[in-house]
């Protein structure tokens, strides 16, 4: 781990070291130890201010063919124990998360650049999502039906998938793998976790906090694997042991799963890109409107696949919603995250920071005009070269660069007349994650969560497009993937479904009424 940490930051050294995290070569993991590999050297850099935090070495193949073997091996005794046990073990786990809070909520801002107090909250929504499975491990429920022959009794039951592979995304380093994780095992599988390599750190973390829930419960290794490294990726996606693999990333890396794991006959949970639109309608609350448009435009730099992209503003209001709005942008704080008195951290890396000048540019080249000035900020405090303006640009919703996911903090507004042309500028894009439209008019709300409103995974009213509850299933439709996370059914993704018929009569009649004469 390296020894040029800085001390400003909040003690980088005593967060890791409170975590568990003592060494810098660990790229396999299979609960309760780490496996020393050979790997290609993975550095992770904090874009708060270029610090390098610590280093892991990527899994290699044989890491990955052994702690696979453990996770097989695992699977067969998880499965057996009941569900509520399980469930007892994910309330342990979410207590554990509960203790180690602070710390990780810390190294999650840190190392992903969020501000500390969504770093904390990305833990709480780990902890609700335990809780939240530990009720679910009790209401694993399959129907009974009705048979039409007599004396038959029909029912489903749902049994484990077995060994799930979850492929993570940088913006949410630790939240997403525990929506997947704590439904898994609660249904009874194990799982194989591929964090990105931007955040291994925070993987590393939860590891650990998870193993020491595992060994007290003599669970055997196997129920929780990490690997590092993105050549796991496509091994995961290959490998015809894992039935289930939730990818969260980018649409184009999206393609590349899915059609990897289906032409093996595998199943997929893609939470792809986001290009969230907020309607502003004439009846709309303009303070509520200013609220949910800045944070849903900026939190956490614009780096959250339910951030909003576009603003969809009536004619009759626009003008005062944009001098609102800029107003609202001149006032905005940019610096450290870590410091609660600033509202906009820094991108995750200068790729980033690339991306999001390209996409200016472009949009510029598209006839867009500037509302609100982008631009890298430099000098002291802004070292780690990550911290960019939030950008207003005044767009038409069919430029090719506002029909694309920048993961960054600019923000396109466009004019609408009628409520049906609002509806479909916002349905009018590739993606269909998150969408939402303010509104007093009870006909608009209603038309816009109608059959002929939002396309969208996520319709919200008079609440901004970003975030969401671990209570609701979450996901999108068309290029955001397909599949839900999380809350309300999803469990169902994680099991496979079979019908069962018992027969206790006396006699065993054919379908269609097909006789045998013997």
């Amino acid at each position: 781990m390296s020894d040029t940490l800085t001390t400003q930051s909040f003690g980088i050294k005593s967060v890791l070291a409170e975590l568990g995290i003592k060494e810098n070569n660990f790229g396999a993991s299979t609960g309760l130890k780490h496996k020393m590999t050979n790997g290609k050297k993975i550095e992770s850099f904090s874009p708060v201010d270029g610090t390098l935090i610590g280093s892991v070495n990527a899994a290699t193949v044989s890491d990955y063919a052994a702690v696979m073997q453990t996770a097989e091996e695992a699977f067969k005794v998880w499965r057996l124990m009941p569900a509520p046990k399980r469930g007892e073990i994910v309330r342990q786990m979410g207590d554990e998360l509960r203790k180690y809070k602070e710390p990780l909520g810390k190294l999650v801002s840190y190392e992903m650049g969020k501000s500390l107090q969504e770093g904390l909250g990305e833990v709480q929504e780990m902890i609700d999502i335990c809780d939240f499975a530990v009720g679910l491990s009790r209401q694993l429920y399959g129907l009974t039906m009705h048979s039409e022959r007599p004396k038959h009794r029909m029912y489903e039951q749902w049994h484990p998938f077995g060994t799930i592979g979850i492929i993570s995304a940088f913006n949410f380093p630790v939240a997403v793998w525990s929506w997947n994780a704590a439904l898994a095992w609660v249904c009874g599988d194990v799982c194989i976790w591929k964090p990105s390599s931007k955040v291994p750190m925070c993987a590393i973390a939860c590891q650990n906090i998870i193993a020491d829930v595992l060994k007290r419960n003599n669970v055997p290794e196997g129920v929780s694997c990490v690997v590092i490294g993105n050549e796991s990726g496509d091994l995961i996606n290959n490998d015809k042991r894992i039935p289930l693999v939730s990818f969260t990333g980018s649409t184009r890396i999206g393609r590349h799963v899915s059609k990897t794991v289906a032409e093996r006959f595998g199943n997929t949970i893609l939470e792809l890109g986001g290009n969230n639109a907020i309607i502003v309608s004439e009846h709309a609350d303009l303070n509520m409107v200013l609220v949910g448009a800045v944070f849903g435009a900026v939190g956490t730099a614009g780096q959250r696949c339910t951030s909003t992209r576009r603003l969809i503003i009536h004619e009759s209001v626009y003008d005062k919603t944009i001098n609102v709005l800029k107003n609202a942008y001149g006032q905005l704080k940019i610096g450290n995250p870590l410091d609660s008195n600033n509202h906009v951290g820094p991108l995750i890396d200068k790729g980033a920071v690339q991306d999001y000048l390209n996409a200016i540019e472009k949009a510029k080249l598209e006839g867009g005009k500037i509302l609100v000035e982008g631009g890298v900020l430099t000098g002291e405090g802004y070292e780690s070269g990550c911290y960019v303006k939030p950008c207003i640009v005044e767009a038409k919703n069919e430029f090719n660069i506002v029909q694309e996911e920048t993961f960054a903090p600019i923000l396109y507004v466009m004019k609408y007349k009628t409520i049906e042309e609002a509806i479909a500028m916002q349905n009018g894009v590739p993606q269909g994650l998150s969408s939402a439209i303010f509104t007093n008019s009870m006909r608009e709300m209603e038309l816009f969560l109608s059959h002929a409103g939002s396309d969208c995974g996520i319709a919200n009213v008079n609440i901004g497009t970003s975030g969401a509850e671990i209570g609701g299933a979450f996901g999108g439709e068309k290029e955001t993937g397909g599949g839900r996370e999380s809350g309300s059914d999803a469990w169902k993704a994680y099991m496979r479904r079979q019908t069962n018929t018992i027969n206790y009569s006396d006699s065993l009649p054919l379908a269609q009424g097909i006789k045998f004469d013997f």
